[in-house]
């Protein structure tokens, strides 16, 4: 079993932007998730993107005037944020999620931790670290958004191959596998090479958080918490201080 990061960098990062469906749209759909958040500078001006990848909430945050720090553990999935952050205030980290306070030029008015990436954390010890560290950081009327996959009720049968993207070049299906704690991802990519089709497999463990548990850790970390449906399947969580 490799990392997360190995899994990214090594399998992911080549088709990420296809597998999203373009870089463009994929910056427009995090521009219109801040909308729905309704998220603008108004103190410090400093947001945080925890797991920021190649920077769909990082570049969209920064063209509203905040000062952006883009924190991902993928140097190569940051080289893409890079590429695209073109006259924005988005300083890319490639370094571990909880190290982000040592990077921080002031109390940050706004984190996010966006897609399922508390689910790549090592385990519910780290995700509760996180929370805390969050709550320290954050300004007093700041606030922590966070979304994320309801494993609650896992898929059966044949719902547990779910196609992600296709086109006639590529074809790409996850395979979902459940145990009490984890969800086995394997990601399984076929590409046209000529006449031949090459594929390729690669797994990882996901944390199975259970949404009552993230809301019961956040409230405990000193959040008034609200949350809902969000866009692609996700619950998004919504954190103030209380």
């Amino acid at each position: 079993m490799i990392s997360v990061q190995e899994h990214y960098d090594e399998h992911l990062a080549p088709v990420y932007a296809w597998m999203v469906g373009g870089i463009k749209p994929a910056l427009e759909r995090g521009a219109a998730e801040l909308d729905a958040i309704g998220v603008n500078p108004s103190g410090s001006g400093v947001a945080v993107d925890l797991g920021a990848g190649f920077g769909m909430h990082a570049i969209p945050l920064a063209r509203r005037g905040f000062d952006v720090l883009a924190i991902d553990s993928s140097a190569v999935m940051l080289e893409n944020l890079s590429r695209h952050a073109v006259d924005v205030r988005v300083q890319a980290i490639c370094d571990d999620l909880l190290s982000f306070p040592q990077y921080l030029p002031a109390k940050p008015e706004l984190v996010l931790c966006m897609g399922d990436t508390l689910t790549h954390l090592p385990d519910e010890e780290c995700v509760e670290q996180l929370i805390t560290t969050v709550s320290e950081s954050l300004a007093e009327d700041g606030c922590f958004v966070t979304t994320m996959r309801d494993y609650t009720t896992p898929l059966r049968g044949n719902r547990r191959f779910i196609p992600v993207q296709s086109d006639e070049h590529r074809i790409f299906v996850c395979f979902l596998e459940y145990s009490d704690t984890r969800v086995r991802v394997s990601d399984i990519l076929h590409e046209r090479e000529g006449s031949q089709w090459k594929m390729s497999v690669s797994s990882y463990d996901k944390l199975r958080i259970l949404p009552e548990w993230l809301d019961g850790r956040l409230r405990r970390a000193g959040f008034a918490v609200t949350h809902e449906k969000a866009p692609s399947g996700m619950l998004r969580f919504v954190a103030r201080p209380a």
